[in-house]
């Protein structure tokens, strides 16, 4: 590292992520501001069931004001054990519940301004149920598509989120 921290102070702190702004001095005497988005990290799921079908869901989403394909996936909560949060949201926006889970890796979703990590799971031996979803999620479609469609979708654009594309590009290696 060619800095020093400064400062640092929180400027917001909201339900989804907090606003951190870093105060820096660089080696040659030059100051910088680092603004950061602090979250706490998320889980998805590549969730797939016995036809080799993978279960993707369809939910608006109001930072780009638009539904989009997307794994099921969600926030952990304090402290929260990665792997409980992946079972836990994949049951609670799919209604499934898994015989058999593990981890595909990590990602950082954008490591410019956020310090947000996603853990991304592949699950089989999938057990339908009842999904129980947050108020903001009725809306929520369950969708089922094959790789091959999955891939193409990803291909024309139709399939945008990162964590979806990243997931599906780790879980390739585990199902052929």
């Amino acid at each position: 590292m060619n800095f020093k921290l400064k400062k640092s102070e929180t400027l917001f702190n909201g339900k989804i992520f907090d606003l951190k702004v870093d105060h820096i001095e660089y080696d040659s005497g030059n100051l910088g501001i680092r603004e950061i988005a602090v979250h706490p990290g998320g889980a998805a799921t590549v969730a797939v069931k016995d036809d080799g079908k993978i279960i993707l869901v369809r939910q608006f989403r109001y930072p780009i004001q638009q539904a989009i394909l997307e794994l099921p996936a969600g926030k952990l909560d304090k402290g929260e054990d990665p792997l409980v949060c992946a079972v836990r949201e994949l049951e609670e926006e799919t209604g499934y519940k898994t015989g058999k889970i593990e981890k595909l890796g990590i990602i950082s979703t954008s490591p410019g301004f956020c310090n947000e990590i996603l853990h991304l799971y592949l699950a089989k031996d999938l057990i339908p149920g009842n999904h129980n979803r947050e108020e903001g999620e009725y809306g929520m479609e369950i969708l089922e598509f094959s790789l091959d469609e999955i891939d193409r979708k990803i291909t024309n654009g139709e399939i945008i989120d990162a964590k979806t594309i990243c997931g599906i590009y780790l879980a390739k290696n585990k199902l052929n």
